[in-house]
């Protein structure tokens, strides 16, 4: 986490950045119900900006420049304060909270989750909670499995329902690589309708046993592509989900068919459970120069599209 000293100590502002899946298998049910995954998450330039003002009369409100996005109670941002201020001595502390928001929601690229992460990194600075990571990553499972993730960001694999994390060291050149991410701005995906909708239809062959689980984690741990990650030996971008999402939402193959298109791409995917997709590029250069080109097809599309280089960090303060 980086921070930037200010004159003032009753505010901040958090950084929440994007996620895309490098890799999404789906292996099988928990016990508790959770699908078991095997996954490599990647942390994208692409971010929410939320500011926090510190106030004593222990409310916590939300506003927000999107006028479509709840700020109430179902909002994860006040869920992960109010998870924060009950471990609060002081009852009286409060916080006044805008969120600017960047991440296209219902997206499959975690905005929701990156802004929870970073409510409990800022309201720990600011009321001076002295909470360590650690313990608010084991917290902020219970507000959702891609929240822990959020938390460091980068380039982690991710296993359980998503909440154990296993950090991966890259090459310099892989640090490089660009997408190019696009969405119908028209359309969302919900993550619950998107997994029943997988074990609909293939349920019948999930994994059971606990030792099956551990052999996929560590062919994934030990795939070549992985060990180095680098654009020359680039991921191959299995994504479970797609397999079902892709036939049953058109937006996600208009996206699908747009991207693979594009001069210079290494590879193509859907991101968690959609709608968005990426290509990935070399590097920011080609990501731009590949969109630049393909502006007028890109308008006659009707997506909208972001060009963003991998991210090494989730969640920044600006104190």
């Amino acid at each position: 986490m980086s921070i930037q000293e200010s004159e003032q100590s009753n505010s901040l502002r958090a950084i929440a950045a994007a996620k895309i899946n490098l890799h999404l298998e789906v292996l099988g049910l928990r016990k508790d119900g959770f699908h078991e995954l095997a996954m490599l998450m990647q942390s994208i330039d692409l971010f929410d900006e939320i500011d926090f003002t510190k106030t004593n009369n222990s409310k916590i409100t939300l506003t927000s420049d999107d006028q479509t996005l709840s700020t109430g109670d179902d909002n994860l941002i006040l869920r992960a304060a109010k998870l924060m201020s009950r471990l609060s001595e002081d009852k009286q502390l409060g916080a006044q909270i805008h969120l600017r928001k960047n991440i296209p929601i219902g997206a499959g690229l975690a905005g929701g989750s990156s802004d929870a992460a970073a409510t409990m990194i800022g309201l720990n600075q600011l009321w001076e909670l002295n909470l360590s990571s650690k313990k608010m990553e084991e917290m902020s499972a219970e507000l959702g499995s891609d929240v822990p993730f959020c938390f460091k960001g980068g380039t982690q694999l991710c296993f359980g329902r998503g909440e154990s994390l296993e950090p991966i060291r890259i090459e310099k050149e892989a640090s490089r690589m660009a997408v190019v991410l696009v969405k119908d701005p028209d359309v969302e995906v919900s993550t619950p309708w998107a997994y029943g909708k997988y074990k609909e239809r293939n349920s019948t062959h999930y994994l059971k046993r606990e030792e099956d689980f551990q052999v996929k984690r560590k062919l994934l741990r030990e795939a070549k592509w992985l060990n180095p990650l680098t654009p020359l030996n680039p991921p191959p971008l299995v994504n479970d989900l797609q397999k079902v999402i892709e036939p049953a939402i058109p937006a996600v193959k208009n996206a699908l068919e747009f991207l693979v298109s594009l001069e210079g791409v290494i590879s193509v995917a859907m991101s968690g459970s959609g709608p968005s997709c990426f290509a990935i590029f070399p590097n920011l250069n080609s990501a731009r120069k590949a969109l630049k080109n393909n502006n007028e097809r890109l308008q006659l599309s009707g997506l909208n599209a972001w060009c963003c280089s991998f991210r090494n960090k989730g969640v920044d303060l600006l104190l």
